[in-house]
């Protein structure tokens, strides 16, 4: 026992019941504070190869789903065991992974006895955490047990960076616990590598949320002209498209426009703001028509190779975004408001890129998407700029399989 371990044991024990309270009104049961405890029942791994996952909460989960069904397929015989730290990563690893783990339950809380109970009853031999989770405990319980820990699709954003530069003592040790500290940028990699990582051991392993494959288009589709497509658009943003696209429509003649609410049951609200529609369902052409509500089911991304500038909605709400990456794999242009937290590492990636914009107004959204239709050099440069993003960003999930299956 350092002490680290001595002193933060002390606090928490001083603080539990605060916390508890605290975690009450956050909406937590008893059941999820005990866990966190490390005071749960776990499946009885005895001599068995257990690879856990940790997710903090919805962003890091869905950027590792893909990768966790790929090592259950991989690595059939190992236990898979992922932990979240939120009630919302809870909920969403439940129902994305419930079918490829073997037990889902809470990260503890960073105390010894919490970490020590915990390790004791999970057992695990590797531990993949995303993103950036640096616990002073965990890590160097994990160090002691000999357990393998790796930080995956690591990033530092600058704020935290320049915080973190100022505990460069604090930190360089901690960051000793690691085997592996695997990045998504040769930036991230550098600033980890400044705040004392080993060098031999810290690498650029690029970003997760970019392995992703175009769907199939298994359906042809006539459309009639260039195509503006506004994608997942909630409650308040269908006008401000709608009217941006007549706006657009005024200059350039062939424009088409596609419109698809991110919830089929808003259908009538959409309904009763667009003019002259026709519906994808009802086998809508585009042909025949300058509008069109894509009203059937499985169909968005598939949808965005027909496109030839994409609106991503959820963005001039406070929804947070959604994924550009659906319009960006096939070398579409992508166009958001000002609300993207939920995809803002991307939207940072795709903007350094200059393959995608991130606009404040209605105005604005007009701006750049008439730029991209009026000037076919800047439309071709913005696309081809999306298409050297995924090939700059791919490979993550293979770098990460290809660790696990070093270590058999």
């Amino acid at each position: 026992m350092n002490i680290i371990n001595v002193t933060s044991e002390l606090i928490f024990r001083l603080i539990k019941p605060l916390l508890k309270l605290l975690h009450t009104k956050a909406g937590y049961s008893d059941e999820a504070f005990n866990r966190k405890l490390g005071d749960f029942e776990a499946p009885n791994f005895v001599n068995e190869r257990v690879i856990m996952f940790h997710g903090v909460s919805v962003g890091e989960i869905n950027a590792i789903e893909k990768l966790i069904k790929a090592t259950r397929k991989a690595l059939p015989d190992a236990k898979i065991v992922v932990t979240t730290g939120t009630n919302t990563g809870q909920e969403i690893a439940h129902k994305k992974l419930d079918d490829v783990t073997d037990f889902i339950t809470y990260f503890p809380f960073d105390t010894p006895s919490c970490v020590n109970k915990f390790l004791d009853k999970i057992k695990p031999t590797e531990i993949l955490m995303a993103e950036t989770e640096i616990w002073p405990n965990f890590g160097g319980f994990c160090k002691n047990r000999e357990i393998k820990l790796y930080i995956i699709n690591g990033r530092i954003s600058d704020r935290t960076f320049n915080s973190y530069k100022k505990l460069k003592f604090f930190f360089k040790p901690l960051l000793q616990n690691y085997t592996g500290i695997f990045t998504q940028s040769t930036e991230d990699l550098n600033k980890f590598l400044s705040l004392g990582a080993n060098i031999d051991t810290t690498k650029r392993m690029n970003n997760l949320k970019f392995d992703i494959t175009p769907p199939n288009v298994d359906f042809e589709f006539e459309k009639g002209g260039r195509v503006f497509l506004a994608a997942s658009t909630h409650s308040g943003e269908d006008k401000i498209v709608f009217d941006t696209y007549k706006k657009l429509k005024a200059k350039h003649a062939d424009l088409k426009f596609i419109i698809a609410p991110r919830h089929l049951t808003r259908l009538d609200e959409v309904k009763s703001i667009v003019q002259n529609y026709c519906l994808r369902s009802q086998n809508g052409s585009l042909t025949k028509n300058d509008v069109m509500i894509l009203d059937s089911m499985g169909e968005l991304g598939k949808m965005f190779a027909f496109a030839d500038v994409a609106f991503i909605g959820g963005s001039f709400n406070k929804t947070g975004g959604h994924n550009p990456l659906e319009a960006t794999i096939f070398g579409k242009p992508v166009i958001s408001g000002p609300s993207i937290n939920n995809f803002k590492d991307i939207y940072a990636i795709i903007q350094n890129a200059n393959a995608g914009f991130v606009v404040k107004t209605e105005d604005e959204l007009f701006n750049i998407a008439d730029k991209l239709f009026s000037d076919s050099a800047f439309y071709q440069t913005t696309a081809e700029a999306g298409k050297k993003v995924f090939e700059e960003q791919q490979g993550a999930l293979e770098f990460v399989l290809n660790v696990l299956k070093q270590e058999t």
